[in-house]
């Protein structure tokens, strides 16, 4: 068993591919701004007009433990590629697997409806390369003084930013996967992995309940989900930069907090994160808890990952707070 050091992981663009420079001020088509914005309204109002349909329908058909299962089983499996797969392994390449195991981690990320994998990391990467500075596509800051500013601050972070077109020049941000034809093709089939994220939920519940439980599995495991899973994921980008600890100094404002760390199964404890982005694990602390991090272990425990990533008790001391080294995490 081995812990490997952090420090020496790529995490800006130029390290991870063909260099990218500092992305200058967009200056969009009206078409494409049109595009985005009516796919991040789609996004955002469909999701909660599910949500609606399956409050109402609850008060005639009653919510049932299929239902609860669906919803709970596909938050889990879904967002777990998110923080699993989409953050720690593909972006930041905090820990190695088999590619079977890729292929499944970028496929249920996929199915949170947030984006192809290869999106997702670009912009990613773009965040913590200007994290809270110029160029962030999802600071809070600066958005003006008092209230006000601090609404338009959350409002841009949490999800106005979304409404923009992605970035040109983002590819650059993800050459050496884009190099990688296996997790390309995961990429490029998002809308294959998007559909399964609401049929698979609708098919259970037809196998348990008919054309009722489908309607009923399509709402709770697939429209409800990808909603709190949304809204979770949106909450580490404003939530996180706004309200919480800042036990290390990550040169930016992001935040530890911990309701954030349990919706979003462990990417809450941002803080920890920005100061040591190659980390797998988030949840330095042992009461922090790290769901993410835990289904990392128990891979390792298995044979199914390896090469671990972890801060060392210099590099934790580096960024301002001293604790006891953190456990050994790869063979």
């Amino acid at each position: 068993m081995q812990t490997l050091s952090t420090s020496n992981l790529p995490t800006r663009p130029e390290e991870t591919g063909k260099a990218a420079a500092a992305l200058p001020a967009p200056q969009y088509s009206l078409r494409r701004r049109v595009i985005a914005w009516a796919g991040t309204f789609i996004g955002v109002t469909v999701p909660l007009a599910g949500l609606i349909v399956a409050i109402v329908l609850t008060w005639g058909w009653g919510f049932t433990w299929v239902d609860f299962g669906l919803l709970v089983g596909m938050y889990l499996l879904t967002m777990s590629g998110v923080t699993i797969g989409f953050h720690r392994l593909f972006t930041h390449r905090s820990f190695q697997t088999f590619k079977p195991i890729q292929v499944v981690l970028g496929a249920l990320g996929s199915m949170s409806f947030q984006g192809p994998l290869l999106d997702w990391v670009g912009r990613h990467r773009l965040h913590h390369q200007h994290s809270d500075h110029e160029g962030d596509p999802h600071s809070p800051y600066p958005h003006g003084p008092g209230l006000w500013g601090l609404f338009r601050g959350f409002w841009h972070s949490h999800i106005g930013w979304a409404f923009a077109p992605m970035p040109d020049g983002l590819d650059r941000y993800a050459g050496d996967l884009r190099r990688d034809k296996l997790i390309l093709w995961v990429s490029n089939l998002f809308p294959l992995w998007a559909f399964l994220g609401v049929f698979i939920p609708a098919a259970i519940g037809y196998a348990f309940g008919g054309w009722t439980g489908a309607l009923t599995g399509f709402l709770w495991g697939g429209l409800v989900r990808i909603l709190l899973g949304h809204h979770a994921t949106w909450c580490v980008n404003s939530v996180c930069h706004l309200w919480g600890k800042k036990p290390y100094n990550a040169n930016d404002e992001s935040r530890n907090n911990l309701f954030v760390g349990i919706i979003a199964l462990g990417e809450g404890w941002h803080n920890n994160h920005h100061a040591f982005p190659s980390s797998a694990r988030h949840g330095l602390r042992w009461w922090q808890i790290d769901w993410s991090y835990i289904v990392i272990r128990l891979m390792v425990l298995c044979g199914l990952a390896w090469k671990v990533r972890l801060p060392t008790p210099h590099e934790l001391n580096m960024r301002g707070e001293t604790q006891a080294p953190l456990e050994p995490a790869a063979g």
